[in-house]
C-alpha cells in the first residue's frame, strides 16, 4: 500500500457521511490510430444534479485509478490518459461536510496533503494527460485538471470557478501555485481572488478558455467526442499547443499588489484567506511548485481550524439550504396559481418590481399610478430594461417583443386589477396611503386576490385592519437593487391565512428570492439589526467621536462598505423614516439622530462627497454636525456597536420575529450583502464573545459555525 493509500485510509474514518465518488477507468481507441487511451471518469452514483466531491475515500477511489493508468503507462497499454465528470457536472472540490467536523489541525494538513498526492500524480505519469472539462467544476474539480497537461473544456459549462477565498479557505490542491504558472500572476488573482471576492462570481466556458485555463473549447453536445479527437491530434503531433511565457518580473508583483488592494477593499484585513493565498501566488513567481503545493498544505490546514471557514461553510449552507426550503413555509399545495400580477405605484421601485415579475412569471403585469406620466415612465423603465436584456443576448428579440406586450399601465385599477390574482403595492411609505392603496385594491380585486405590501418597516396588520378580508394581505419586502439583492422578508400579519402565505411563498420560489418567514414586527428583520447597528453610529458621533474614528471602529467585521456609506446607498431620508418608526415601538433602545435629521432637513444625500476620488465629510454636513465632548476610541465603539446588535438579535430571537438565529444569518447574507467570512452575524458575535458577555449565552451550538467541542 503507497503512502498516499495510508494517508487516505486514515484520514477515511473522520468524514462518516462522505458521498463517495468512484473513479471508473475505461479503455477507447483514439481516432485517426493515434493509439490506446485511458480515461477515468468522476461519478458519486447520486442523480446528474448532485455534485461530484473528493473525501478522503473518493481521493483514495482516484488514487487507485491512477495507480491502474500508471501501471499501464509504465507497460506501454496507453500513450495518454484522461479525466472528467459525469454529465453536466465534472467536480466540485473538497467534502465540506467533512471539512468542517475536523477537530485537529493534524487532520486538517493530512486532508491537503491527501489531495496533493492524488493530484500531481497526473502530472507524473509518464504519458500526457488530459482533464476534461464536461460541466460544473468549483475548487477541487478545476485543479484536479491543472495538474494534467492539457485542458479542453465544453461551451455550455455553466459554472467554473476557485471559490475557496469567498468561503474563507484557499484553493489549496494546487490553485495558487499552479494557476499564476500557467496563465499569469494577474489573470490568476483575477480567479482567485477578485472573482471569490465578487460574491463568487462564476465563469463561463468561453471565458475559461480566454483565459488560458483550458486549451481547447468544444460545443456541450458531442464536447467529449470532440475532446477526444482533439487530444489524438496533440498525441499525433498534428497540433501543437502553444501557450504565452508568463512575465515573471514587474508584472507579477503588480497583480499581487492589486490583489492585495481588492483584499483590502472587500474585507480590510479582516479575514485572513485572500492574504493567505496572495502570499503562495506571490511566493509561486519562481515555479517551484512543490514549494508552493507545501504552502498551500499549511495555509490550508490553518485556515480550516480557523473561524473564517467554519462561517463560510455556514454561510454557504444557509443560503444553499436553508434558503431553498425556508423555515414555517406553509403547506405548497394550498398555493394558488398567479396568473396577473398588479403593481400599484410606477416609480423606480414598482418599475423595478414590475420588471422582476414579467421577467420570472412571464404573465401580464400592469402598473397603476396617479398620472399617466408616471404611468407611462414606469412602462418604459421595464420597456429599458428588457432592450437591455435583449442586447446582452440574454433573451431573443421575440422573446423580447412578448415580453413588453405582456406589461402595460392604467389610471383606473378596476380596468387594470379586475382579473389580477396577486397586487403588489409599492407606494409612499405612509401607513394612510397603503390603507387607502388596500381599500381601493379590494374594491376592483378578485375575491381569491393576495395583496402584498412591499413596505420596509410599517406594520403588516395595521395596514389589513380596515380591510374586509384582512387575511389575503402579506408581507412582500424586497431590498433595493431588486434585481441583485436575493433576499425577499415575507412577513405573516396577524391575520393571514395559510393559503396566502403559501402563495407568497411559491411566488418568491419563482421570483429566483430566498424567502424567509418573519413575524410582522417593526421593520421586520435586516431593517431592524441595520437601524440598531446603524444608530449606535450615529449615538457616538453625537456623543463627540470623529467621524473617522467611528467609521474605522467597524473595519475589522469587513462588511461591504462602512456605515455612512451605507446610509447614503440607503438614502438618509429613508434611514431616518425607519429609526423614528423603530424609536415609536421601541424609544428606550432606538433613538433618533438629530445630525441625521438635520442631514435630510438640509436636502444632503449622504456624509460624503467624493471629490477627490475616495470618501471625504462634506464640508456642508460638518457644519452642520453637533458633537457632545465624549470621544470613543475604535475599540470602544466597535464594542458598543456589537452589544447592541447582539442585544437586539437576542431579543428578536425572544419575540419570535424569526425561527432561529439561521434566519438572521440567512437575511443580513442575502438582504445586506455581509460577509460569508461572518456567517451573517450571530457566528462572529459567538467567536468574539459578545453573545455570552451581553445575552448569556451562545447564539449557535458550538459546532456550528465554529470548531466542534
Amino acid at each position: 500500500m503507497s503512502t498516499t493509500a495510508e494517508l487516505l485510509k486514515g484520514a477515511a474514518g473522520l468524514f462518516p457521511d462522505e458521498v463517495v465518488t468512484q473513479a471508473h477507468v475505461r479503455h477507447l481507441d483514439l481516432p485517426g490510430g493515434a493509439g490506446r487511451f485511458a480515461l477515468i471518469t468522476l461519478d458519486n452514483g447520486l442523480d446528474h444534479t448532485k455534485p461530484t466531491t473528493f473525501g478522503p475515500q473518493s481521493l483514495a477511489n482516484l488514487n487507485a485509478a491512477i495507480d491502474q493508468v500508471e501501471k499501464e503507462a509504465s507497460e506501454g497499454a496507453v500513450v495518454g490518459a484522461g479525466i472528467t465528470g459525469k454529465p453536466f457536472i465534472f467536480a466540485v472540490g473538497a467534502d465540506l461536510k467533512g471539512v468542517e467536523l475536523l477537530k485537529r489541525h493534524e487532520d486538517a494538513l493530512a486532508i491537503g496533503r491527501g489531495g496533493h498526492d492524488v493530484f500531481k500524480r497526473l502530472s507524473s505519469l509518464g504519458v500526457p494527460t488530459f482533464a476534461y472539462y464536461n460541466g460544473a467544476a468549483m475548487g477541487g474539480g478545476v485543479e484536479v485538471g491543472l495538474h494534467c497537461s492539457y485542458r479542453t473544456v465544453s461551451k455550455a459549462i455553466p459554472a467554473f470557478s476557485l471559490p475557496e477565498v469567498f468561503l474563507g479557505l484557499v484553493p489549496g490542491w494546487g490553485g495558487c501555485a499552479i494557476l499564476p504558472n500557467l496563465i499569469g500572476a494577474d489573470r490568476a488573482v483575477s480567479v482567485i481572488i477578485e472573482n471569490s471576492l465578487n460574491q463568487n462570481k462564476q465563469l463561463k466556458g468561453v471565458q475559461v478558455h480566454e483565459l488560458g485555463i483550458a486549451d481547447a473549447i468544444f460545443e456541450g453536445a458531442d464536447f467529449l467526442e470532440q475532446s477526444l479527437i482533439w487530444t489524438a491530434s496533440v498525441l499525433k503531433g498534428d497540433i501543437v499547443v502553444e501557450r504565452p511565457e508568463i512575465d515573471r518580473d514587474e508584472a507579477w508583483d503588480q497583480a499581487v499588489a492589486r490583489g492585495r488592494f481588492i483584499a483590502d477593499s472587500k474585507v480590510h484585513g479582516a479575514a485572513p484567506a485572500a492574504y493567505r493565498a496572495l502570499d503562495i501566488i506571490e511566493a509561486a513567481k519562481d515555479g517551484d511548485l512543490q514549494k508552493g503545493f507545501d504552502a498551500e498544505d499549511a495555509a490550508l490546514a490553518d485556515l480550516i481550524m480557523g473561524g473564517e471557514l467554519r462561517s463560510g461553510i455556514y454561510a454557504f449552507n444557509l443560503v444553499q439550504k436553508r434558503g431553498k426550503r425556508p423555515a414555517g413555509a406553509p403547506d405548497k399545495s394550498l398555493a394558488r396559481p398567479v396568473t396577473k400580477v398588479g403593481v400599484v405605484g410606477a416609480g423606480l421601485m414598482a418599475s423595478q418590481l414590475a420588471m422582476l415579475f414579467l421577467r420570472r412569471l412571464e404573465v401580464p403585469v400592469v402598473l397603476t399610478d396617479i398620472d399617466q406620466e408616471r404611468v407611462d415612465k414606469g412602462v418604459g423603465y421595464v420597456h429599458a430594461e428588457i432592450e437591455k436584456l435583449l442586447g446582452k443576448g440574454r433573451i431573443n428579440r421575440d422573446k423580447a417583443n412578448r415580453l413588453k406586450a405582456l406589461v402595460t399601465g392604467v389610471l383606473d385599477k378596476a380596468e387594470g386589477f379586475a382579473d389580477a390574482d396577486f397586487v403588489i403595492e409599492a407606494v409612499f411609505e405612509e401607513m394612510s396611503v397603503k390603507q387607502k392603496v388596500f381599500a381601493e385594491v379590494e374594491a376592483v380585486a378578485p375575491a381569491h386576490a393576495i395583496f402584498a405590501t412591499n413596505t420596509s418597516s410599517l406594520s403588516v396588520s395595521e395596514m389589513a385592519s380596515k380591510l374586509r378580508h384582512p387575511e389575503r394581505v402579506v408581507g412582500f419586502h424586497f431590498f433595493n437593487p431588486v434585481a441583485v439583492l436575493p433576499l425577499l422578508e415575507i412577513v405573516r400579519g396577524e391575520q393571514t391565512d395559510d393559503a396566502s402565505l403559501a402563495t407568497a411563498f411559491a411566488v418568491a420560489k419563482k421570483l429566483k428570492k430566498t424567502a424567509v418567514l418573519t413575524k410582522d414586527a417593526p421593520a421586520f428583520v435586516v431593517n431592524r439589526i441595520l437601524t440598531r447597528f446603524m444608530g449606535e453610529i450615529q449615538n457616538v458621533i453625537d456623543e463627540g467621536t470623529p467621524v473617522a474614528t467611528a467609521e474605522k471602529a467597524i473595519e475589522p467585521l469587513g462588511l461591504p462598505m462602512s456605515p455612512l456609506v451605507l446610509l447614503e446607498l440607503v438614502g438618509p431620508a429613508i434611514g431616518l423614516h425607519v429609526s423614528e418608526t423603530l424609536n415609536r415601538a421601541f424609544p428606550e433602545r432606538f433613538t433618533v439622530s438629530p445630525n441625521l435629521k438635520a442631514v435630510v432637513e438640509a436636502g444632503k444625500r449622504g456624509f460624503y462627497v467624493y471629490d477627490s476620488g475616495k470618501p471625504e465629510l462634506d464640508p456642508e454636513v460638518a457644519a452642520l454636525l453637533k458633537q457632545g465632548d465624549s470621544v470613543l476610541t475604535e475599540e470602544q465603539v466597535r464594542a458598543r456597536v456589537l452589544d447592541a446588535v447582539a442585544q437586539e438579535i437576542g431579543l428578536m430571537l425572544e419575540e419570535g420575529v424569526v425561527a432561529e438565529a439561521q434566519d438572521i444569518d440567512l437575511c443580513l447574507i442575502t438582504g445586506a450583502g455581509w460577509p460569508f467570512h461572518l456567517g451573517g452575524i450571530t457566528p462572529y458575535l459567538d467567536r468574539e464573545g459578545v453573545s455570552e458577555r451581553v445575552n448569556g449565552r451562545r447564539f449557535l451550538p458550538q459546532g456550528v459555525a465554529s470548531v466542534p467541542a
